[in-house]
């Protein structure tokens, strides 16, 4: 039987007895029902995680008995921040997802003017949450133990002029350099991927005028979602753990 990662956002220490958060609680009891004496592993996102026990299973508490604790980590010695064009529907779910599950450390969801999702404050803010959720599950199903960063969605104007020691990079069909011919700094790369439709004429001058290099990875035109995953393997099978 598969070990059951829970995700527990405080303070956890060996021969303590926590209580799940509400989420986690709904997860373990109602979802995969499980019992009183199953095995479980936490994670707070300190690096380490947590052999524990269920000692109390109900509807609505979960209590974990926490056994001993591990040095563990599983992360990529490459640094990649993905700046993603914010998608309509599930699409920017499932590349969250798929992006924490290779290896990213750090996303940036980005306002664009192509973008197909228009929210006001409130409602982004909302948004940001559930993408957390994304973000959580995926470091529970992939046994990572440190949550990659998500910040809140940003303008497409402010992101780009951001000063970093990454290596800037655009995905653009028409590149003249692929992934293989990069040589990586030990900062990591900043990845920008454009939403569906792509970027403006104006956005890609602006990326120019910052430092961004183009960058492809071969002549089809790829849907936003699959862009920004099949980025991250090939930056991780060149450069990083794959």
């Amino acid at each position: 039987m598969r070990i059951i990662r829970i995700y527990h956002p405080h303070q956890l220490s060996v021969e303590s007895q926590i209580i799940l958060t509400d989420d986690a609680t709904n997860h373990v009891s109602n979802v995969l029902r499980a019992r009183e004496g199953q095995a479980v592993v936490l994670f707070n996102g300190d690096g380490n995680e947590y052999s524990a026990h269920l000692a109390q299973v109900n509807k609505r508490k979960v209590v974990v008995n926490v056994d001993s604790k591990l040095s563990l980590s599983i992360e990529s010695p490459l640094d990649i921040h993905l700046a993603q064009g914010i998608s309509r529907g599930d699409r920017m779910e499932w590349v969250i997802q798929k992006a924490v599950e290779l290896g990213i450390k750090e996303i940036t969801p980005l306002i664009t003017e192509r973008c197909g999702v228009k929210l006001n404050q409130e409602r982004w803010v909302k948004k940001h949450e559930q993408w957390l959720k994304v973000v959580i599950g995926a470091c529970e199903q992939s046994g990572r133990n440190v949550l990659p960063k998500l910040n809140s969605p940003t303008l497409f104007s402010d992101w780009v002029t951001m000063s970093t020691n990454q290596l800037r990079l655009t995905l653009h069909p028409r590149a003249e350099q692929a992934f293989r011919h990069i040589s990586m700094p030990p900062a990591g790369v900043r990845l920008l991927i454009g939403p569906e439709g792509g970027f403006t004429d104006q956005e890609i001058y602006q990326t120019e005028q910052n430092g961004f290099q183009t960058v492809q990875l071969g002549p089809r035109v790829l849907r936003t979602e699959t862009a920004a995953v099949a980025s991250i393997a090939a930056l991780q099978a060149i450069h990083g753990d794959l």
